[in-house]
Parts: C-alpha cells; sequence; structure tokens
C-alpha cells in the first residue's frame, strides 16, 4: 500500500535508507523505539491488562495489513492551536487512506510522533489538543485521538493499575471509532452520550449484548 505522504512510515520501511535518509538521527531513533516497543509490548500479550489477547488487539491485524503508520513531526515550541491545526491534517490523512471501507478499514492508524517534545510538556499540550479535538472528532468524523507519553496515567479497562498508554516517545494515536469504544467512556456520561449518539441502533444492541451476558435477571 502507498502512504498519502513522505512523513508517514511503515514499520518494516524504518530499515530502508532510501525510505529514511531525510530524518534525523535523533527522528530516526524515536521511531525505532516505537517500533520495538509496538512490536514487543503493544502487539504482544500481558498478563497484568486483565483480559486475554494482545495489549492493543489492533496493533498485530494493523501491522498485518500495513496500515499502521509512523509520522515523525517537531513543534519547535508551537502552540497547542499549531498542534491543533496539524492534527486536523493527520485526521484527513486517515479518513481519506485506504481502505476507506470495509471491515479492514478499523485497522487504519496513524502515530503522529513529536521528536522534539519532553516528557514534561506533553502532558499539558496533548491535554489541551484533546479538549479541542477529541469529542469532536468522534462525532463528527468517527474519529478517535488519543496520546501516549512517559508519565500518562490513564489506566486499561479491565485493570486499573495497569497503565498501557505510556510509551517510550510521546504521540497522538489517529484511528478509527470502533462500536467497542463504549468501554472507554462508561464512566464518563457526556463521551457515553457522544458514543450512543455516533452508532445510533447498534450501540443499543452492543450494550445489549454485554446486558445478556451478566446476571442481573436474578436480582
Amino acid at each position: 500500500m502507498s502512504t498519502q505522504t513522505t512523513h508517514l512510515f511503515l514499520l518494516e520501511e524504518l530499515e530502508d535508507v532510501t525510505k529514511t535518509r531525510e530524518l534525523t538521527e535523533r527522528e530516526l531513533d524515536e521511531l525505532r523505539s516505537l517500533k520495538d516497543w509496538m512490536t514487543s509490548y503493544v502487539a504482544r500479550p500481558n498478563k497484568d491488562i486483565g483480559r486475554s489477547g494482545p495489549v492493543c488487539p489492533f496493533v498485530p491485524g494493523s501491522l498485518q495489513r500495513h496500515t499502521l503508520w509512523l509520522a515523525p513531526e517537531q513543534l519547535n515550541g508551537q502552540s497547542v492551536a499549531d498542534a491543533v491545526r496539524l492534527m486536523n491534517g493527520y485526521k484527513r490523512q486517515l479518513l481519506d487512506a485506504q481502505p476507506v471501507v470495509g471491515d479492514d478499514a478499523i485497522y487504519k492508524a496513524i502515530v503522529v510522533v513529536f521528536t522534539d517534545l519532553t516528557a514534561e510538556r506533553a502532558k499539558d499540550l496533548f491535554d489541551g489538543v484533546l479538549k479541542e479535538l477529541a469529542m469532536r472528532w468522534y462525532a463528527d468524523d468517527g474519529v478517535v485521538l488519543g496520546s501516549f507519553y512517559e508519565a500518562n496515567e490513564g489506566t486499561a479497562v479491565y485493570n486499573k493499575n495497569f497503565r498501557p498508554f505510556r510509551s517510550p516517545a510521546p504521540f497522538m494515536l489517529v484511528r478509527p471509532a470502533i462500536l467497542d469504544d463504549w468501554k472507554f467512556f462508561l464512566d464518563n456520561d457526556e463521551w457515553l452520550d457522544v458514543w450512543a449518539r455516533r452508532w445510533g441502533v447498534a450501540a443499543t444492541r452492543t450494550l445489549a449484548e454485554e446486558l445478556r451476558q451478566l446476571p442481573w435477571r436474578k436480582g
């Protein structure tokens, strides 16, 4: 699959000097560290996550389909507003990237790696971008925006002591929304409303399937 821009790299392309010759040594090191983290941690099972399967159940499928791209960026001290404009561009790239329809479309993901962003600044910057974009993206475009950085305190759905959003380099993840996103939103009424409006009847059926597995009829 051809990428949409020269700034997007498949993981296997990081070892191809003809693809990476314009990257700085630091950029290449950051991307390679994330490649190692994704393949050795995110794409593998972990006993602490609280369920079976890999830390992210979609990463193995994305790697197999060659639909996970890394995008190195430098902010050079720019503002949240600048980062918002940047991320809006990557949202459009995700929506335009093949496949656009079909079962494989949910495996697309763009990892925007901020190679000049310190771990200390990542939280404030990413929180500002999420506040501006995350809910609107989900409601209007069916796109999820997430943040990963060294000190991220976000926890796993099935184990509140497990923190899967900590990464060796700060990045923002852009991926398609899926029905199972309700698991992340269940404790936040505002987000759950956005999810329900997005998915409509399918949302009701998804939650009904979950309820049918619970012993609520026993009183």
